[in-house]
C-alpha cells in the first residue's frame, strides 16, 4: 500500500472530478486501493472553499454566465480559487494515518513537492509566513487547499503552468487583495516545461517527499471503476480543514 499510483483523468467536468475523489476517498478508507494522485483537466471553473471572504469573487454573474464558468462551494480549506486550461491540477487521495494524521505536515510536504519540481526546472518557489501555497518572487505560482475524510486527504494543488492569467482577475486569489498571479510560462517564455513534463515531474517529487515505495501510471478506468463501485453510499466521518487559505 506504500505505492502511489498516478493518473491523467484527461477532461472532466469539476462535478464529475469531485464525484470521483469521493469515491476514491472511502474506497481508500476502506483499504480497497493504495493512494491516488488525479490529474483532471477541467474547464474553467471557479471553487471556494470553507472559508470565504467577503468580496473575493469579482466578476458578477452575468459575466461567468457569458464567460461559461460555473462556481462550486467544496469542502476544503480555503477560499476562492480559479481551475483551468494550462493549470497542472493534483488530486491528492492518501491514507493520512501513516503520517500520524498531520494536516500541516501534508500541506509543508505538498508545498516542497512543488518546490522540488520547480527547483528541476531553475526556477525558486518559496513559501511565505501565514500563507499556504508556493510563491516565485512576489507572485504566486501554485495554491493549496485540501479537506480529509476518515483521515483520507482529497483536493490537493493547482500548479500554473500556462494557463490565461487574466483568468485571475475574476477574483481575488485566495481572498487576498493585491497579489499577481504568475506561470511557468509567464518566468520561462519557450524554455518552460509543458503539462505533461510537469506531470511527472510533480509525480517524482510528490512521491519521494512523502516516501513512497514507488509510483506507477495508473488507468483512469481503474480510478473510475473504484469510485463507482461506492458512489451510490454517502460519505461518513468529519471534515477536517487543511489550511487556512489555498495559497
Amino acid at each position: 500500500m506504500n505505492t502511489l499510483t498516478v493518473s491523467h483523468l484527461g477532461p472532466i467536468s469539476y462535478r464529475e472530478g469531485l464525484a470521483l475523489q469521493e469515491g476514491l476517498v472511502r474506497a481508500r478508507a476502506e483499504r480497497r486501493t493504495g493512494d491516488w494522485l488525479l490529474y483532471p483537466d477541467h474547464p474553467p471553473v471557479l471553487t471556494v472553499g470553507r472559508n470565504p471572504s467577503e468580496g473575493a469573487l469579482r466578476a458578477d454573474p452575468e459575466t461567468l454566465a457569458r464567460l461559461g464558468i460555473e462556481v462550486f462551494e467544496v469542502a476544503r480549506g480555503g477560499d476562492i480559487t480559479w481551475h483551468g486550461p494550462g493549470q497542472l491540477v493534483g488530486y491528492l487521495i492518501a491514507d493520512l494515518d501513516r503520517r500520524g494524521r498531520d494536516l500541516h505536515r501534508l500541506l509543508r510536504d505538498l508545498e516542497e513537492s512543488i518546490q522540488q519540481a520547480l527547483a528541476a526546472y531553475g526556477v525558486t518557489g518559496k513559501r511565505v509566513p501565514g500563507r499556504t501555497g508556493v510563491w516565485v518572487a512576489e507572485r504566486k505560482i501554485a495554491s493549496i487547499g485540501v479537506a480529509v475524510r476518515r483521515w483520507v486527504s482529497y483536493h490537493g494543488f493547482a500548479l500554473n503552468v500556462a494557463p490565461d492569467l487574466r483568468s485571475f482577475d475574476l477574483i481575488h486569489p485566495c481572498g487576498l487583495h493585491g497579489i499577481q498571479m504568475t506561470s511557468l510560462a509567464a518566468l520561462l517564455g519557450p524554455r518552460a516545461p509543458g503539462l505533461d513534463t510537469m506531470r511527472t515531474a510533480m509525480a517524482q517529487s510528490l512521491s519521494r517527499q512523502m516516501q513512497y515505495t514507488e509510483w506507477r501510471w495508473g488507468d483512469a478506468s481503474e480510478a473510475r471503476r473504484l469510485a463507482a463501485h461506492t458512489r451510490e453510499t454517502a460519505l461518513t466521518g468529519a471534515i477536517h480543514d487543511g489550511g487556512g487559505s489555498p495559497c
